[in-house]
């Protein structure tokens, strides 16, 4: 029986933490309502596990029209006050209403950019860095990219994106590849989720 990979171990209590680390996690991403979507939960995770959070992702995605930017920036006060009832999301009123003003300042950037990809590949020039990691101990929580981007996306509005939270949505979409070298998903491609 081939050995399980160590890049596994994070995910294998929950299944649908596994599902995400098999075919989501480090695989790469142009899609703008996939990123807006993992930019929006990566926030919802301060202080909180990923496991808590992939496990209320389908309420999230149902509160918020499946992460349509459009419609995300055009909330209504009286539908985000509504939503802090709702037991399927985490009911802090910050994090709620950055969805929406998350939404409003991706709205600009695809003005000026074209895309949202466009603005946060330009972080890594276009390119995945991958990690060629041997051991799970190698792996960073943060990157000069990272910190970089933190800042430039807090200057611009955008909440709840430190430079750990910035780091795991860099992983979320591909822009890093921190699979591990004997991983068997680490080769897996783009993202078709």
């Amino acid at each position: 029986m081939e050995k399980e990979s160590d890049c596994r171990t994070w995910s294998l209590q929950d299944p649908l933490l596994t599902r995400y680390h098999d075919c989501e996690w480090c695989h790469i991403s142009h899609d703008d309502r996939y990123i807006f979507e993992m930019l929006c939960l990566e926030g919802q995770s301060v202080g909180l596990s990923w496991r808590t959070i992939i496990n209320k992702r389908q309420a999230y995605k149902d509160a918020f029209y499946d992460f349509d930017i459009d419609k995300c920036a055009l909330l209504t006060d009286e539908y985000l006050d509504g939503l802090l009832q709702n037991p399927g999301l985490i009911r802090n009123r910050g994090k709620i209403y950055s969805v929406r003003g998350n939404a409003m300042v991706v709205r600009k950037l695809i003005e000026r950019y074209g895309s949202f990809d466009s603005f946060i590949w330009s972080y890594t020039d276009g390119k995945q860095i991958d990690g060629h990691w041997k051991t799970t101990a190698e792996i960073p929580t943060v990157s000069d990219i990272s910190t970089r981007m933190s800042k430039d996306l807090k200057k611009l509005g955008i909440a709840f994106v430190g430079p750990v939270i910035t780091y795991s949505f860099m992983q979320s979409i591909g822009m890093v590849n921190d699979h591990l070298e004997d991983c068997k998903y680490r080769s897996m491609g783009y993202n078709t989720h």
